[in-house]
């Protein structure tokens, strides 16, 4: 026989304060939890998204990113003859060979230098990067020294604001359009002609880091990393686009979700021996009242469901509250050292319903570990001696 679920509600009415203390641990504990997945979520979102299915992403072989490859154009020309590449309206193949350069630029916020990502593309970027827009002015006209920066660089850098004109490299260029890109790694970029780039940096012409293709289909990829063995000339790693965005994002979610664990951790310990400390009080003060239920005919093991049932409660009313409090994150910009390629990176926190979800699960492991160890005590409770002091 159950006891009734009235019974520990007033049980948590009358003792509203020290149940009040255990609620916020528990929603602290939860807040942070689900904040740093947020936190985790965004940065690896950002990366993902800068990636397309329907693309191919190419680079020398053994490079573990852009900043450590070289394709040359006796390499671009067999890849953009290749059967699986789309071709574009004019015949030409949907290929964007790109130049990445790393360069200081002041932060708004605090006016020191930080890494920004500058990329050299050709016009024909916008046709495979097809998640880029440009939202205002317009994009760069090849062969001069113009720029278009991502959304989120124009609210992290000064002086980059259409309009501007940005010192780099020795050279000075005019910023003539900002794009948008969803939210993706891109939004973090500058992009101008990657021909003036090479020689603004002094590089070698015709020699690009990346090449990034359309595909004829999702399945040509496989096609494509075959012809490309299959030639002596080609020293290069063929991989879906995703898949290479998917990786870079690897080591910095692995390490945000690390460090988030621990601090959830050691918070979600202090959370649980509020718990306990709320629940032992409880059985405390309420040693002639479970005797007395006992004496009723209710059993042990109605007494501790009747305990943990109180305890997962208050562990999910903290985790409710937690979860509402980390709301107001999702969507919020923030940023980082993107370690794959040494640049400053903006992104905005995810807060998803999986992730509120996983939330509310942890709150109700940190009450069953507070509830259960009181709630088997409470069960022992002898009973005849309780009764006597009545």
């Amino acid at each position: 026989m159950a006891l009734p679920l009235v019974y520990n509600l007033e049980s948590v009415r009358a003792r509203w304060r020290t149940t009040i203390v255990a609620i916020l641990g528990i929603a602290g504990t939860v807040g942070v939890f689900v904040a740093m997945l947020a936190l985790a979520k965004g940065f690896q979102a950002a990366l993902v998204t800068s990636g397309d299915p329907d693309n191919a992403f190419i680079r020398r072989a053994g490079a573990t990113s852009e900043l450590d490859s070289a394709i040359t154009l006796d390499q671009l020309r067999p890849l953009e003859d290749a059967a699986e590449v789309q071709r574009a309206a004019d015949g030409g193949a949907l290929a964007s060979p790109e130049v990445v350069v790393v360069a200081a630029l002041p932060l708004k916020k605090t006016g020191t230098d930080a890494n920004a990502q500058v990329r050299g593309v050709t016009p024909r970027a916008l046709e495979v990067h097809r998640a880029v827009k440009v939202t205002e002015g317009r994009f760069f006209q090849k062969g001069l020294l113009e720029m278009v920066v991502g959304r989120n660089a124009v609210r992290s850098y000064k002086g980059i604001a259409p309009g501007d004109t940005l010192r780099l490299g020795g050279t000075s260029w005019t910023i003539v359009g900002v794009m948008d890109s969803n939210g993706s790694a891109f939004d973090s970029e500058i992009w101008c002609d990657a021909d003036l780039l090479n020689s603004t940096f002094q590089r070698p012409a015709g020699v690009y880091q990346s090449v990034t293709m359309r595909l004829t289909s999702r399945d040509a990829l496989n096609a494509l990393a075959a012809r490309v063995a299959a030639d002596p000339r080609l020293k290069v790693q063929v991989e879906r686009e995703t898949d290479y965005y998917a990786k870079a994002s690897r080591m910095m979610t692995t390490m945000i979700l690390g460090l988030g664990s621990i601090v959830a951790l050691v918070m979600g310990v202090g959370a649980v021996f509020a718990a306990l400390n709320t629940m032992y009080s409880a059985v405390a003060e309420r040693t002639r009242e479970v005797a007395t239920i006992r004496a009723v005919g209710f059993g042990g093991g109605s007494v501790i469901v009747s305990f943990v049932l109180e305890a997962l409660f208050v562990s999910l009313a903290g985790g409710l509250l937690g979860c509402v409090a980390v709301l107001p994150l999702n969507g919020l910009t923030t940023s980082t050292m993107n370690f794959q390629t040494f640049s400053h990176l903006a992104f905005a926190f995810r807060v998803t319903p999986l992730l509120l979800g996983f939330g509310l699960v942890f709150a109700l492991l940190m009450g069953l570990a507070g509830g259960v160890p009181p709630a088997i005590r409470a069960a022992r409770l002898p009973v005849t001696a309780a009764l006597r002091d009545l």
